[in-house]
């Protein structure tokens, strides 16, 4: 964010992009929601069919890291149970203004069986980095379905991968700028 400005998405933000996941093009949707509790309702609905989520936590603010457990809850109650989840703590640039430590994150996310990383969006630290591992996992994962599905029916069509939609939150990169975290923050 250019000279510290901070830019609030207001509603949903939605954009795709398109990385190379294992020499196959992968095509992402890509689902801001920014935790505003007044789209709270809204944002539901956005939870099914999602493949992969990110939980965005202000690292520079207790309450953030505490609503996760709640924001876990509402998305784990409307999404798939396969989904592929990351916690992430995001001003890592703000280093001196920590208020939640690393280890917390770390067992929190351990307990929950949730990826974890800590980014700076305003520096870019590691955006690219989270996107590309949940993308990869759930690509993984898919292709995984992909090849028993093939094994089962045994004629070696595969549709599964055509048309999969891909919703992760907003991205930094490519002069995009991520805006109000990722996910959902508080």
């Amino acid at each position: 964010m250019p000279g510290g400005d901070q830019t609030l998405v207001i509603g949903v933000e939605f954009q795709t992009k398109t990385l190379v996941i294992y020499h196959r093009t992968v095509k992402a949707q890509i689902w801001d929601t920014a935790g505003q509790e007044r789209y709270r309702a809204v944002t539901s609905a956005y939870y099914r069919g999602a493949i992969g989520a990110m939980l965005v936590y202000d690292m520079t603010k207790r309450q953030s890291f505490d609503h996760m457990t709640r924001w876990l809850e509402e998305l784990r109650g409307h999404a798939d149970k396969n989904i592929v989840i990351m916690l992430i703590g995001n001003k890592s640039d703000l280093g001196s203004l920590r208020a939640v430590p690393t280890e917390d994150a770390e067992e929190f996310a351990q307990r929950e069986n949730l990826f974890f990383m800590e980014t700076s969006a305003l520096e870019a630290t590691n955006v690219e980095t989270a996107f590309l591992t949940i993308l990869t996992e759930i690509y993984r994962i898919i292709s995984k379905k992909t090849l028993n599905a093939n094994e089962e029916d045994g004629n070696g069509s595969s549709n599964l991968l055509k048309g999969t939609k891909i919703i992760v939150p907003g991205h930094k990169g490519d002069n995009q700028q991520v805006k109000g975290g990722c996910c959902m923050s508080s």
